[in-house]
């Protein structure tokens, strides 16, 4: 037996607009421009709207109501589902019709989409304290299976999630780390005593994430039947395989006319022909199998890039400056007790504003270029450090204003007491 866990990560950050030093002091509106641009976060979302959230939330909705074996998961941060209050309500509800049917699974993780775990374990769990309580008040669901932001993921991590009360957590099947052990089976984290890890079969995922549309890839054209011959393959030497993909693979990445949605439409169809396949959500794979051996990951790792490690977000001097800065701001920001002030701060450590300040522009260049929607890494770093200049002048005016004395840091006491 064989079962398919398809996972899809559905994501927009709040793009920073090109906030220049002249806004400083003068502009609070941060995110987003109406330019028509990668850099306006409603023409965005409207454009992978049309091209993927509406068409193949459609196609899974009539799959889901044709074959009553088949089941999908989602992560989705809570930036995203903002947006989709804000820009296209439509697209929200065609999510909620999915989850309504009762075959679709949402994890949890970071509402901001952030790498709070690195920096501030607090603010970590405050995040997905936040997400699953989002979620919750939009699909009627509470996640009991976590994903970390891009995968990040090591032994650490895998421990404060069990004792956040998660069964299952999903990581990267990092070659290094398995050895000659099969992505295809469950895992225990090291040091862990219930929960359960679920690892990406990265080659069968980015079979269709990246290499679909590639027509100088010798197993081109890829249609559902050959995929299943992959799939089958896996029986008596796997138990379950894990299918991890951004969800913009379908319409965004492999567009409509290279058949990504005939392909999706049929998969089901032929992987279902073989009486031992199954599809299960990630909870029914941590419920159903039990762990093959420990996955001992000392070191983060992620599903970024060919490294797969952190250098996407922390790999040069600009990014940890970056990142530096606004985790140092926490301390101060929570001082003030403004809410929406705490909002903009926590939309300010999304990953994506870290992955545009990347300067690898070797192996995975193609990749960055595609995401990046500034001209250049310094770009995006400038417009970055500059809201965050504006940023920490209106929380130190607030502490001022209420009796702190502000020098760069905080001083708990009031000033004349």
């Amino acid at each position: 037996m064989v079962s398919m866990c398809f996972y899809f990560q559905v994501h927009q950050p709040y793009r920073i607009r090109r906030y220049s030093v002249f806004d400083i002091g003068r502009n609070k509106d941060y995110f987003g421009d109406r330019s028509g641009t990668k850099l306006d976060n409603r023409w965005i979302i409207d454009k992978v709207a049309g091209k993927c959230y509406l068409p193949t939330n459609a196609v899974l909705l009539e799959l889901l109501n044709k074959h009553p074996d088949f089941k999908i998961s989602f992560s989705f941060s809570g930036v995203f589902l903002e947006q989709l209050e804000e820009f296209a309500p439509e697209v929200l509800k065609s999510f909620q019709d999915l989850v309504a049917t009762g075959r679709v699974e949402i994890l949890s993780e970071t509402y901001y989409h952030s790498l709070s775990f690195l920096f501030d374990k607090n603010e970590f769990r405050e995040q997905v304290r936040l997400h699953d309580k989002f979620v919750k008040q939009l699909f009627g669901v509470t996640p009991t299976v976590f994903r970390n932001t891009e995968l990040i993921y090591n032994n650490k991590l895998a421990n404060e999630i069990e004792a956040m009360g998660y069964k299952g957590i999903i990581s990267e099947g990092a070659d290094h780390l398995l050895g000659w052990r099969s992505p295809n089976f469950l895992y225990s984290p090291v040091g862990a005593k219930k929960i359960k890890v679920l690892l990406k079969n990265y080659k069968l995922s980015d079979d269709v994430a990246f290499r679909f549309s590639n027509r100088g890839w010798k197993d081109w054209p890829l249609t559902a039947s050959k995929y299943v011959q992959w799939l089958n393959s896996i029986n008596g030497c796997g138990e379950v395989v894990n299918l991890f993909m951004d969800y913009e693979t379908f319409g965004e990445h492999q567009w409509e006319d290279t058949g990504i949605f005939e392909f999706l439409r049929y998969l089901p169809v032929e992987f279902l022909k073989h009486p031992d396949n199954n599809f299960k959500t990630p909870s029914e794979v941590v419920d159903t199998y039990e762990t093959r051996g420990e996955y001992d990951c000392h070191n983060f790792i992620s599903w970024a890039d060919l490294e797969r490690d952190l250098s996407a977000w922390t790999g040069n001097e600009i990014q940890d400056a970056a990142m530096n800065k606004i985790y140092a701001l926490g301390e101060k920001v929570k001082l003030t007790g403004n809410g929406k002030l705490l909002h903009r701060w926590r939309k300010l450590q999304t990953s994506d504003h870290f992955y545009y300040m990347c300067t690898k522009w070797f192996s995975d260049g193609d990749v960055h270029k595609y995401f990046n929607p500034y001209e250049s890494p310094y770009e995006a770093f400038i417009a970055y450090m500059n809201v965050l200049q504006d940023l920490e002048m209106e929380i130190d005016d607030i502490l001022e204003e209420r009796g702190f004395a502000v020098k760069g840091k905080v001083i708990r006491t009031r000033v004349n007491l």
